[in-house]
């Protein structure tokens, strides 16, 4: 089979199989509607509620895509900072790594207080939040492992740091740098979700979420979070679709 062929069908099997499976598990157990929705179940929601997927789904992508815009841009600086610098990187670890064991879920509250009625900015702040810790960790551990024999060569060359970062630091940081893109997509969309569902302001399919959970509406919750989930795939492959183009001499094919 085709390697672009195979890339493709693949995937689509496996969710083909995956809604096979989710669809026969409600059956067998024969659960109800207002216990268990079921795939069949859900192109009626969306059908219904189609103009309100539509917008709300449109404002948790862009709040989505910006948090994790300040995610790349304030990660990968930190991960410089933390990459060049030894001391700066004992100093900042154990502070990353204490923050980011805090359950984001407790964060939430803290952030609505504090910026009350702001929800664009909240949903964003927190997006980014959850999202910068594994590009700035990647960028730092990049860097650091920068094997020093070829700073040695470049500089006894006469090249300035900024050379030697941008001919043999950058190009090594990016296969690390696009693996905790991918990871920190999904963090993203976690982050932007659970601020839609928990301010009393919300907007977005979280909010969208919330209303079906309200009103014990379990076709629509599934299908928001099969919408969650095609938007998060989405995003993804757009990351690696980018990776092919700046890092794709990284990549090995297994025989």
């Amino acid at each position: 089979m085709n390697k672009h062929v195979q890339a493709v069908a693949v995937p689509l099997i496996a969710v083909v199989v995956f809604l096979i499976f989710w669809e026969l598990l409600v059956w067998a157990n024969g659960w109800p509607t207002f216990k268990m929705a079921a795939p069949s179940d859900l192109p009626a929601a969306y059908i219904r509620y189609w103009d309100l997927f539509l917008t709300m789904g449109w404002q948790t992508l862009w709040r989505t895509i910006l948090g994790l815009l300040l995610a790349v841009v304030f990660g990968t600086l930190l991960g410089m900072v933390m990459g060049f610098s030894r001391i700066m990187r004992d100093a900042l670890y154990p502070l990353l790594v204490g923050f980011n064991a805090i359950p984001k879920a407790t964060v939430v509250p803290i952030v609505a207080l504090m910026f009350v009625g702001q929800h664009d900015f909240n949903t964003v702040l927190l997006a980014f939040i959850i999202s910068f810790f594994p590009i700035a960790v990647s960028v730092s551990i990049g860097l650091s492992t920068l094997e020093p024999e070829y700073r040695d060569i470049l500089r006894s060359l006469g090249a300035s740091q900024a050379t030697i970062f941008w001919k043999i630091a950058l190009p090594k940081t990016l296969p690390e740098f696009f693996g905790a893109l991918k990871v920190a997509v999904t963090l993203a969309f976690i982050g932007t979700n659970l601020m839609e569902i928990v301010s009393p302001h919300g907007r977005g399919l979280g909010a969208l979420f919330d209303s079906g959970r309200t009103n014990s509406d379990f076709p629509l919750m599934f299908a928001v979070l099969i919408a969650l989930a095609f938007l998060g795939i989405v995003l993804y492959y757009i990351v690696v679709a980018l990776e092919k183009i700046f890092a794709g001499w990284a990549e090995r094919t297994p025989g």
